[in-house]
């Protein structure tokens, strides 16, 4: 029995290092007001939460070690069958776990609403966010100018984000910035953020949408207002314009996506994605698409 077990907890050591790697510290590690926010709740929701799992770790070894075969100190109560004073212990502090985790979430649904302007001194940035097959557009309305997969924004300043998706369901996360936030075919949601420092943030795709998911990923490169400015004088230099035409070209799938940049933006353009006056992404197929098409194919080959 000994040696069934102790080859068990073996073959489960390698899995450990495994599991952990998986564990990244960036919702941990906030750069941002709207992530700092988030780490709080998390970990004052993990210390409530701990009320109730350590007490009740300590109980199970307590009991085991207390009745023990060996303890002949160890009274057993056959007949016993209820206690007032357990009762109470047993269902007030659940009720107070669950009393302060409501007030939490309560609180901080207000405090940290994705729509609710962050408070600040600099001139809030607007980007019109897109989610494609299998990558992000991001609309500068202001500066006219876009890019793919690659989001330029001044350190310090507020981010107004527009999202919206030109295909199925998928949701925006930069993890060190913050919340994340659905993209919703014909739908907006507004989210806004901040970076406080210069650096590059990794932002992904946090909802499985097909083939290209491992790869629908972007960089959030906050620098300082000079830089900022210098940049979106570059990009109005190089690159294509994107009109409808270069639009119906990003609907098309694709996957791993290099980042790039259009030197101008014809006006009114993701309003026309979110109300739909131009066509939807293609989007996974589905098992009744790829069944029609193979059979359309079979039948070619026939």
């Amino acid at each position: 029995m000994r040696r069934g077990g102790s080859g068990v907890l073996r073959s489960l050591l390698p899995v450990v290092p495994v599991s952990l790697a998986a564990c990244h510290p960036a919702v941990l590690t906030p750069a941002g007001p709207v992530g700092e926010g988030d780490r709080i709740v998390l970990l004052d929701s993990l210390s409530i939460m701990l009320a109730i799992v350590v007490p009740t770790i300590v109980t199970i070894l307590g009991f085991a070690y207390w009745f023990r075969a060996s303890n002949r100190r160890a009274r057993y109560l056959p007949d016993f069958a209820y206690s007032g004073r357990i009762e109470l212990i047993v269902w007030s502090i659940p009720v107070l776990v669950i009393f302060f985790l409501g007030g939490i979430a309560w609180i901080s649904a207000h405090l940290l609403d994705p729509a609710e302007p962050l408070r600040s001194k600099a001139k809030p940035l607007e980007v019109q966010v897109v989610a494609l097959d299998w990558k992000w557009l991001f609309i500068y309305p202001q500066q006219n100018v876009a890019s793919i997969n690659r989001m330029v924004v001044p350190a310090g300043a507020p981010l107004e984000l527009r999202i919206t998706s030109a295909s199925v369901f998928n949701v925006f996360f930069v993890p060190r910035l913050g919340s994340e936030i659905y993209a919703m075919y014909g739908m907006t949601t507004r989210l806004n953020l901040q970076a406080d420092q210069p650096g590059v943030y990794f932002g992904l795709s946090a909802h499985f949408s097909g083939d290209g998911f491992p790869g629908m990923a972007f960089d959030v490169h906050a620098v300082s207002a000079e830089e900022f400015t210098q940049w979106t004088a570059a990009t109005r230099e190089t690159g294509p314009v994107l009109d409808e035409a270069a639009y119906r070209q990003l609907l098309k799938q694709s996957q791993d996506v290099t980042p790039y940049t259009y030197r101008s933006v014809q006006s009114g353009l993701f309003d026309d994605i979110v109300e739909q006056r131009l066509p939807p992404g293609e989007g996974p197929p589905t098992a009744r698409s790829a069944a029609a098409a193979a059979v359309v194919l079979a039948g070619r080959q026939y």
